[in-house]
C-alpha cells in the first residue's frame, strides 16, 4: 500500500493588512484587549479577491517547490467555508486557473478543520492507489462573513490560502489523519444564513458569523487535547518524538494549552497568529509553508498538525515531513 508524501508547500496572503488600531476606529475595542485574549495584532484581507484567486498562487507556490507541473495533479481537493459559489465548486474554479483539466475536483466544509479533512481525504486517495499526485488547499475570505459592527468576532479573522502537495511514496509521509464531529453544538459557532435555511433575522441582510467565544474555548481546549493522546497512541508514539506542532491559528491561549499537553516549548510551536489572525481552513498550511520555507521545518521532522472549527469539527494530522 502506498503512502502519502508532502512534495511541496505554498502560502499567499492578500496584501491589505488591518491593524488592531485600525478595528479601534470601527468597533468598541483595543489593541491590548485583542492582544491579551487572542494573541493577534493584524490580519490580511481581501478587497476584489475570492477564494479561487487566493488558492491560485498559494497552489503554484507547492507545485514549484515540488518541481511538478499542473498537469501533473490527479485531484485537487479544498477545504473551505467561504467558497467562490455554490457551484461549481472552488476546487474546479481552481483547477481552471491553474490552466488544467480532466482531473477531479471538490471541495471539503469543515469550517477550520477544512485542510486537516481536506488532507485526510487526499490521503486516503492515495493509500488506496487511486492517485498519485494530489493538491489540497485551504483558503478563505473570512472577511466577507464578518459583521463589523460585532466586536467579538470581527477583530478574530483574515483572509488567505494554503496549500500541500502529497505525492506517492513507499515511505510514510501522512502517517495518520484523525477527523471528528459532533453538530450538537452548533449554536456556539455558525453562519447565519445559507442557501436554503436562515437561523438568524440577520440573515436578510446578508449570511455573518456568530460565535459564543468562552464556550467554544472551552470545548475547543478540551477536544484538541485528547486528539493529542488519540493521535499518539494510534502511530505508537510519545509526546517527545514530535517536532513541531502546526496548529490552527485561531487564539494563542488554545494553542499554548495544546501545546502544555504536548510538553513541547513554544519555541517548537509554529506561531502566525499573531500576523495572520484566523484564517479558517488556510491557517495550517500557511504555518507549515512559513516554516518549511524559513528552514525551521526540515525534512525528517515530525509534525503534528491539529484543528477545531464549527460544527463542530475538530481533526489531526500526524506527518513526516
Amino acid at each position: 500500500m502506498p503512502f502519502s508524501r508532502i512534495a511541496g508547500t505554498g502560502g499567499y496572503l492578500p496584501p491589505q493588512i488591518v491593524t488592531n488600531q485600525d478595528l479601534e476606529r470601527l468597533v468598541d475595542t483595543t489593541d491590548d484587549w485583542i492582544v491579551e485574549r487572542t494573541g493577534i495584532r493584524q490580519r490580511h484581507i481581501a478587497k476584489a479577491e475570492c477564494a479561487s484567486d487566493l488558492a491560485l498562487p498559494a497552489a503554484q507556490r507547492a507545485l514549484e517547490m515540488a518541481g511538478r507541473r499542473a498537469d501533473e495533479v490527479d485531484l485537487i481537493v479544498m477545504g473551505t467555508s467561504t467558497p467562490d459559489l455554490v457551484f461549481p465548486s472552488t476546487a474546479c474554479r481552481l483547477q481552471h486557473k491553474l490552466g488544467i483539466s480532466q482531473c477531479a475536483a471538490l471541495d471539503v466544509n469543515a469550517a477550520c478543520s477544512g485542510f486537516v479533512y481536506a488532507l485526510s481525504v487526499a490521503d486516503s486517495f492515495i493509500r488506496s492507489g487511486t492517485y498519485q499526485c494530489v493538491l489540497v488547499v485551504g483558503s478563505e475570505v473570512m472577511s466577507r462573513l464578518m459583521d463589523w459592527s460585532d466586536r467579538t468576532t470581527c477583530v478574530l479573522f483574515g483572509d488567505g490560502a494554503g496549500a500541500m502537495l502529497l505525492e506517492a511514496s513507499t515511505e510514510p509521509g501522512i502517517f495518520s489523519t484523525h477527523i471528528h464531529s459532533d453538530a450538537a453544538y452548533e449554536e456556539l459557532l455558525y453562519v447565519s444564513g445559507g442557501v436554503s435555511c436562515a437561523v438568524d433575522p440577520a440573515a436578510q441582510h446578508g449570511a455573518f458569523l456568530r460565535m459564543k467565544g468562552n464556550e467554544v474555548f472551552r470545548f475547543a481546549v478540551n477536544t484538541l487535547g485528547r486528539i493529542v493522546d488519540e493521535t499518539l497512541e494510534a502511530n505508537g508514539m510519545r509526546r517527545e518524538d514530535i517536532d513541531w506542532l502546526v496548529p490552527h491559528q485561531a487564539n494563542i491561549r488554545i494553542i499554548q494549552a495544546t501545546a502544555r499537553k504536548l510538553r513541547l516549548p513554544m519555541e517548537n510551536v509554529v506561531l502566525t497568529v499573531e500576523r495572520h489572525g484566523n484564517t479558517s481552513s488556510a491557517s495550517i498550511p500557511l504555518a507549515l509553508d512559513e516554516a518549511v520555507r524559513d528552514g525551521r521545518i526540515r525534512r525528517g521532522d515530525n509534525i503534528l498538525m491539529e484543528a477545531f472549527g464549527g460544527g463542530f469539527t475538530w481533526g489531526s494530522a500526524l506527518a513526516r515531513f
